[in-house]
């Protein structure tokens, strides 16, 4: 007899519920390559005083796990992810530098497993159908879809909500103020990432208070454009 139960197990729903509430209160999530260490702190401050509290520190730099420590302990008001999360070894990294989420670039079936034995819930990266199906077999209805603009944009996004109607997605990649309203028209886009409220110049010069405006900025624009519900 074939079996026709897609109810997911509790911990996965649970996971879940996690995502949409912390996507729900981030809206526009900055994704953060930290190249200095001084940087951490004033950069999380500039964002967070802008709007912006949810933050995904990537692995891109021998400083992430640093920063996902330090502002775990400094910073306890803010939400902080890790981002760049290859294999096994960084999500074991991650979760014991306290981490209160994952986001990966891609999938891979030992990741996409691993991860439903971590308590951390985890946005896996996908740029196409068959990725989607790959962690729909396990469970997973919340996904990082990257590299959105180089993948199709907003228009695949309206494509994959006919086939995967219960799927939502956190689009990164070449977002920006000239697009962003094509991303939050879609139904199923839950927030979206980006870089362009803290230009790496900036950050570079500690001009801060630039990086609260553009923060604000961008704050502003969302909600021109209708917050989602």
């Amino acid at each position: 007899m074939i079996d026709n139960d897609n109810s997911q197990p509790p911990r996965m729903a649970e996971k879940i519920v996690q995502i949409d509430q912390l996507c729900a209160r981030a809206r526009i999530m900055p994704v953060i390559t930290i190249a200095r260490e001084t940087d951490i702190l004033p950069l999380a401050d500039a964002l967070a005083e802008g709007g912006l509290s949810v933050l995904e520190i990537t692995l891109r730099s021998a400083h992430g796990l640093t920063a996902i420590r330090r502002l775990r302990k400094e910073r306890p008001e803010l939400c902080v992810g890790a981002g760049t999360v290859l294999d096994r070894t960084m999500l074991a990294a991650v979760e014991e530098a306290g981490a209160q989420f994952i986001v990966t670039p891609g999938s891979t079936t030992e990741l996409l497993e691993a991860a439903l034995h971590s308590p951390l819930p985890m946005l896996p990266g996908v740029s196409s159908a068959s990725e989607i199906m790959i962690g729909y077999a396990l469970g997973y209805r919340r996904f990082k879809f990257f590299p959105a603009e180089l993948c199709g944009g907003a228009a695949v996004l309206k494509a994959l909500g006919g086939p995967f109607g219960d799927v939502r997605f956190c689009p990164t990649g070449g977002i920006n103020p000239d697009n962003l309203h094509r991303y939050v028209a879609q139904p199923n886009v839950m927030c979206v990432g980006g870089t362009w409220m803290f230009d790496s110049a900036w950050v570079t010069a500690g001009d801060w208070t630039r990086i609260r405006q553009c923060s604000q900025e961008a704050v502003r624009l969302l909600d021109s454009l209708g917050e989602k519900g």
